[in-house]
């Protein structure tokens, strides 16, 4: 299915990673021209030749439509979508590169779910700040959505958000799938801080998992890293209700409960007794809450938001208590009315 008559919906995914891979398919079988922008030539050239990316899913046949690039002007020529699915950490300089080439319609999609270190910015006000590209043409797509079972074509949604719901829609219609249901936002706060405060909540359920605590800690720990989550996404602006939806809850029980979640992986590895270079190490992908969890925490103390486990998360990552003592300061919080 085409939004224009006379040629197909083109997008551009920019990169080859285990998600831009995974959405790059649900685009293409959603019936949208999708070309993906390699780093190594090889992955370009493994994609085009043997429908494989054999760096993420080398058992996954990708769609015969879909195509790949090394060269990122000639991804972004004519395209309609710019989906970005690169570190967060990374997002400034990369961009910085690639903006003279974004076409002076192109509708930019975030799929990043981390806040930059050093600015505190999410995934969409760096997009603006370097692109100049107006906030109603820039969209976050986010939810329960673990690449390797979207690959595998299973059950999955996700909540798409600009402040422009017509634009929200076309990327809507641009990646509807029978296995993939997108729904429509308008609440860009709420859909950022739901997926970058959930990696480093899924760190803790991790770390409990890794130190054998039980199913009833994880719980613990899941229910009031909402809470928090919360907190300061209200503070910042957000609907309460989007916390509760899929960019939220739905992508705070996948994180948190999946062992092919990174972020709870890592914490695992944490939890054993690993250190911050061995966890690193085991994971091999970038964990984007051991690198946002900082810059949420200045977040919490720019709008005076309490958020303890990413406080205590953040102490232990950066060096500052050990492992028994973030066990201690997690569970030993003062009784007090539930909010």
């Amino acid at each position: 299915m085409t939004q224009h008559a006379h040629r197909s919906v083109r997008a551009a995914v920019f990169s080859a990673g285990s998600w831009g891979t995974a959405v790059a398919k649900v685009m293409s079988d959603a019936g949208t021209d999708v070309i993906v922008h390699a780093r190594r030539s090889e992955i370009a050239d493994a994609i085009n030749v043997r429908r494989r990316n054999p760096g993420y899913f080398p058992d996954v046949e990708l769609p015969a439509a879909l195509r790949a690039t090394t060269d990122p002007a000639a991804a972004l020529a004519g395209t309609d979508f710019l989906v970005l699915s690169i570190p967060a950490q990374s997002l400034r300089t990369s961009l910085d590169a690639w903006a003279p080439h974004i076409g002076p319609d192109t509708v930019i999609v975030s799929l990043m779910k981390g806040i930059e270190r050093d600015t505190d910015r999410r995934a969409s006000e760096i997009i603006t700040e370097v692109t100049g590209i107006p906030a109603q043409r820039v969209a976050v797509l986010s939810g329960p959505n673990l690449a390797a079972e979207i690959m595998a074509g299973q059950p999955a949604a996700a909540t798409i958000a600009c402040p422009d719901e017509h634009v929200a829609v076309r990327v809507q219609q641009a990646c509807h799938t029978s296995y993939f249901r997108p729904y429509t936002s308008t609440d860009v706060i709420g859909c950022e801080l739901g997926g970058a405060v959930k990696n480093v909540i899924a760190l803790a359920v991790g770390i409990a998992s890794g130190m054998g605590l039980g199913e009833n800690a994880a719980a613990v720990l899941i229910t009031r890293g909402l809470a928090e989550t919360t907190r300061l996404a209200v503070a910042m602006g957000a609907h309460p209700a989007t916390l509760a939806g899929l960019a939220g809850l739905g992508d705070l029980i996948a994180t948190c409960s999946s062992p092919l979640s990174r972020n709870r992986t890592f914490g695992t590895h944490l939890g054993r007794g690993l250190s911050i270079e061995e966890a690193t190490a085991a994971t091999r992908q970038t964990t984007e809450g051991v690198k946002s969890a900082e810059a949420i925490l200045a977040l919490s103390h720019t709008h005076n938001v309490e958020m303890p486990i990413t406080e205590v998360i953040t102490a232990l990552l950066g060096g500052k208590i050990t492992l028994d003592q973030a066990t201690a300061a997690l569970m030993e919080r003062p009784p007090k009315p539930e909010r």
